[in-house]
């Protein structure tokens, strides 16, 4: 009898995802942190206007757009694992810089040059997560290791304003910065490319795994290359899905220490303690929407819901305005809870509908439309946020990029069936 997705080698789960969803975090920590950076006395050290802020905020973003598809397919090709080590050695040193630099100058060539070393983490570790968990698990497998984005944002919202009060935010950067590096070596020493290169599972173990991973791959239907499937209308789609859902997201990231900074007898401890709340419940709904996705293996239905949750939740903070900050505060919550949640079951679409010798390419092609995404969506917030003096403007647009994405995820995914036929596993 063949083993279930329930016995096949369970220390995968508490030996690779721990490791998957601190580098992650760590990854996460150096780009979100510079939110912090211009809501503190950054700006007024290195002479950055309002426009040059919004400019770097999002160059970051324009790095990574560039970079996502070479970094993929060397992960695919050769090894995530090394490709990953020297990004977190190179991405920790130019976070460090950040708090060494005096000009603005040399602060552009570090946001661009940390977007580019950053690239190719996303779409390596989730090709490397793909080659270790089955479609039943991959859910909730893409679900740990991105839930280094809000649990990181979550401590370091809290951590950062009480950095920034103690050293300032030179020293915030540096001490955040300086652990990718430490951690780069226990990356190194802990984990293996692939199932048959780990001595730590058995024979048993192996064969079982790979047996399960091969058997999904025969109800793919085969792609020649990386061209064929980047002209295929479901990655298109979804390209397009996820540059509106990331405008969104970075437009929330990125400004929300700013928008909450701007409230009457509001200090920067206050801002970091605020930020921190939405992403308790991106946790919770992240854990909720993955779990359910596996159980049922139906993405699409965990994906739209919450994009349209988002819109309203962001249209409904606009229309409140000023006039009541904790109503708006709270509809921020939802607005940021309902747009982590489906990040698990989107991830888990690509890899049961094209085969694996294409699919980390097209996951990597995916996320750098999700950077372009970014790069739009933390620039034009910031930008409307200067111009107009107010935040109701980049609340509409960010409501209207998330609608979109939503109407996109119901044209994209089709029906479930697209996936190979693997019956979900009870518990």
């Amino acid at each position: 009898m063949e083993a279930s997705n329930n016995t096949i080698a369970k220390s995968r789960w508490y030996r690779l995802l721990p490791i998957a969803f601190i580098t992650y975090s760590l990854a996460y920590l150096d780009r979100a942190n510079f939110g912090f950076g211009a809501a503190s006395g950054m700006a007024k050290d290195l002479n950055i206007t309002p426009a040059m802020s919004s400019l770097l905020g999002s160059l970051f973003f324009l790095g990574y757009f560039f970079f996502q598809v070479p970094g993929a397919v060397y992960a695919e090709k050769r090894s995530a694992k090394k490709l990953i080590f020297w990004s977190l050695i190179l991405w920790g040193g130019l976070a460090m810089a950040t708090g060494i630099i005096s000009n603005v100058n040399a602060l552009i060539v570090i946001r661009f040059t940390l977007g580019v070393v950053e690239s190719a983490v996303m779409p390596a570790m989730l090709l490397f997560l793909s080659r270790w968990f089955t479609k039943a698990e991959r859910s909730q497998a893409n679900t740990f290791l991105i839930l280094g984005n809000p649990a990181t944002i979550l401590w370091m919202s809290v951590l950062s304003g009480y950095l920034i009060e103690a050293v300032g935010w030179r020293w915030m950067f540096i001490l955040e910065g300086l652990p990718a590096v430490i951690w780069a070596f226990f990356w190194w020493r802990l984990v293996d490319d692939k199932p048959e290169d780990a001595n730590w599972l058995s024979h048993s173990e192996k064969q079982a795994l790979l047996n399960r991973l091969h058997q999904e791959q025969q109800g793919i239907k085969p792609v020649k290359n990386y061209a064929e499937a980047f002209k295929s209308r479901v990655v298109i789609l979804l390209s397009l899905q996820y540059a509106l859902w990331s405008i969104g997201v970075y437009g929330f990231v990125m400004w929300l220490p700013s928008i909450l900074n701007a409230a009457p007898n509001m200090t920067i401890v206050k801002t970091g303690w605020l930020s921190s709340v939405p992403y308790v419940l991106a946790i919770i709904g992240m854990l909720g929407a993955s779990y359910y996705s596996d159980k049922t293996l139906n993405r699409k239905a965990f994906v739209w819901p919450f994009l349209v949750l988002g819109a309203i939740a962001f249209y409904g903070s606009y229309l409140v305005g000023v006039s009541n900050f904790w109503l708006s505060f709270m509809l921020l919550i939802l607005a940021g809870g309902a747009m982590y949640a489906p990040y698990g079951p989107f991830f888990a679409i690509i890899p049961e509908i094209l085969p694996r010798n294409v699919a980390g390419g097209a996951m990597a092609l995916i996320n750098s439309f999700g950077a372009l995404g970014s790069f739009i969506g933390s620039y034009i917030v910031g930008y409307l946020n200067g111009t107009t003096g107010s935040f109701g403007a980049s609340y509409l647009f960010m409501a209207g990029s998330l609608f979109l994405s939503a109407v996109i995820t119901l044209i994209a995914v089709k029906k479930p069936e697209h996936a190979p036929e693997v019956v979900p596993q009870v518990s």
